[in-house]
């Protein structure tokens, strides 16, 4: 688990807007590196601003939670290492569900729990906002998957050919859940 030196944040709209150059620079290194997170390298710095900015939005309209990660630092606001967010269904039928999105860790400070940090985190907080059943998709084969069966989740399926990686091959995507105790 992450040490005293860690510390988990939930950011608001404005928040994210001010945060945008440190959410910027954590997105493109995981999309550099060869994350599966939605994009493929190189990612422009235009294009990851955008796509903050439509988190920002989401998280105005309250459809959407968003956590960060930072190092303690000196000062109020270390320097942020990952982030989660979870999307909340709005739609009558599937209020008590919620999709976990954009797991992502700097790649200079993976191995030290701080995904597991993340997740513990949007786990409780889907549980304080009346969701039982959790979604999310990875790509299959990918380190997360170990992660998210270590903390009690559930592979559902796996579809083929589902995300393109950067050098054009089709990669399956593994869909897995996780049903909370209310």
């Amino acid at each position: 688990m992450p040490g005293p030196d860690l510390r988990i944040d939930a950011l608001d709209a404005d928040r994210v807007r001010l945060e945008q150059p440190s959410l910027v620079a954590l997105l493109r290194d995981v999309v550099d590196d060869g994350g599966s997170v939605g994009f493929l390298p190189p990612l422009s710095e235009e294009d990851a601003r955008e796509y903050w900015e439509g988190v920002a939005a989401a998280v105005k309209g309250g459809g959407r939670l968003l956590w960060v990660a930072r190092e303690a630092g000196g000062g109020t606001s270390g320097p942020i290492v990952g982030t989660v967010q979870l999307d909340l269904e709005r739609r009558a039928n599937g209020s008590h569900r919620a999709e976990l999105i954009k797991l992502m860790v700097h790649t200079r400070a993976r191995r030290r729990g701080i995904g597991r940090a993340l997740m513990l985190e949007a786990q409780a907080a889907a549980r304080r906002n009346g969701r039982s059943t959790l979604v999310l998709d990875t790509r299959r084969g990918d380190p997360s998957e170990a992660l998210y069966r270590s903390m009690g989740w559930t592979c559902a399926g796996v579809i083929p050919r589902y995300a393109r990686s950067a050098n054009g091959e089709l990669h399956a995507t593994a869909l897995y859940y996780l049903l909370l105790d209310r």
